[in-house]
């Protein structure tokens, strides 16, 4: 890799992919951490839909890093390749670290459980989205979403996407 990350910047690594997916190789993984820490003035956010992954690279992160995950609800849903959300929210919620939460495409949701459930991983901020591919996947009501919101408000940092304004308008 030659692309120099300079300093001061917030990267969000692999915006586009999954880099912690199990078909993702181990060198690959290693590869972008070694670079990562050769710009260690920067702030280096990894998400993914595979946290158990995180614990085995901890210790190569750079300096300055976020960890994320993607909870779509709590809820079994058979419709991914990922591993399920209750098997991410294990994962992420023990890993020791900064961390934020990605609800995208937010999907219908028990509140009180997945409320719990982003509490007891304490992440810095929470970023909810809508399906903007049109996949007519389960959607909650707008007033369950901003239920979700405004509880989440009282533990941590929420950060609204555009496109979940759609849900937001009431259905009539």
């Amino acid at each position: 890799m030659e692309t120099n990350l300079g300093e001061g910047n917030v990267i969000f690594v692999g915006s586009s992919i999954d880099g912690w997916a199990n078909d993702i190789p181990a060198s690959w993984i290693k590869a972008t951490l070694v670079h990562c820490n050769q710009y260690p003035g920067n702030c280096y956010l990894f998400q993914g839909k595979n946290p158990a992954r995180f614990s085995i690279y901890l210790e190569f992160m750079p300096p300055n890093f976020i960890l994320g995950t993607t909870l779509e609800s709590n809820r079994y849903w058979d419709g991914s390749k990922a591993p399920q959300t209750l098997e991410r929210y294990l994962a992420f919620k023990g890993i020791q670290a900064r961390k934020m939460v990605s609800i995208e495409p937010i999907m219908d949701f028990d509140l009180d459980v997945f409320v719990e459930w982003i509490r007891l991983i304490a992440p810095e901020f929470v970023s909810i989205g809508a399906d903007s591919k049109g996949h007519n996947l389960p959607e909650p009501s707008p007033e369950k979403v901003r239920a979700l919101i405004e509880e989440l408000k009282k533990i941590t940092d929420v950060r609204i996407k555009d496109n979940l304004k759609r849900l937001l308008r009431s259905r009539d």
